[in-house]
């Protein structure tokens, strides 16, 4: 009896193993343009393209601009949502949804899983930022840390991604301008051979980082004339 039941317990294991390692399709969706309110007073209106992200078929976000794609297996995206501008007490047939630019995610071709990932001192309206390989580049915004400090600084941002510290972490200066549009520095400009990253404040400040492993320094200038990088560790680097 136990062994005529063998083939269907071989057939039964066989069809959960092609369940299990089942693809999951990661498609995106037609492009489209909404309404982003941005300014001091949130009274000037610019435009996002952003495109839906499905998996297998069922919509789990909208994202901005291109992927990057960091292995063949996992790629990141910047996201878009929708929140409620509804003020206490009001009352209406729907929702006032509101378009907001937000994070990075992180998703998983091979299981579907999106993961969202926080970047310390990275602010959805004022940081820029551009991705090498798994090294993500940015321009922090923190707050004074100084008793009655009504500033706030802007850092140069080295992280690795699954990595909970900062590889680098150096100052460029103070934030001028906090109502303007990605106002911490211009967007990070990456190189290889040696992977090197150059951050530009908007003073004009400009400083470039060396980044070897799970290691950052800064860039110095050579007798040649060439640039060479002189690693810091983390503690370093900050």
């Amino acid at each position: 009896m136990h062994i005529r039941r063998l083939p269907f317990l071989l057939l039964l294991l066989t069809i959960q193993s092609f369940a299990v390692t089942k693809p999951h399709v990661i498609t995106f969706g037609k492009w489209m343009t909404v309404k982003w309110n941005v300014g001091a007073n949130e009274i000037e209106v610019t435009e996002l393209k952003i495109r839906p992200l499905y998996v297998d078929g069922h919509l789990r976000e909208y994202i901005l601009g291109l992927p990057h794609e960091i292995t063949e297996r996992i790629f990141v995206a910047r996201r878009a949502f929708r929140i409620n501008d509804d003020l206490p007490g009001e009352s209406s047939a729907a929702p006032h949804w509101i378009w907001q630019r937000g994070g990075w995610i992180v998703v998983d071709r091979t299981n579907g899983h999106i993961t969202q990932t926080n970047f310390p001192g990275f602010d959805s309206y004022q940081s820029v930022g551009e991705w090498y390989r798994d090294y993500f580049a940015y321009c922090s915004v923190d707050e004074g840390v100084k008793k009655n400090e009504n500033t706030k600084k802007i850092f140069a941002v080295v992280v690795e991604l699954g990595r909970r510290k900062s590889l680098l972490k150096q100052s460029l200066g103070e934030l001028t301008d906090v109502g303007a549009l990605d106002s911490a520095c211009a967007s990070p400009v990456w190189q290889r051979q040696p992977a090197r990253v150059t951050f530009q404040s908007k003073s004009g400040q400009k400083i470039s980082f060396t980044v070897r492993g799970s290691f950052a320094g800064e860039a110095s200038i050579s007798e040649d004339g060439d640039k060479d990088g002189n690693e810091k560790d983390d503690d370093d680097a900050n």
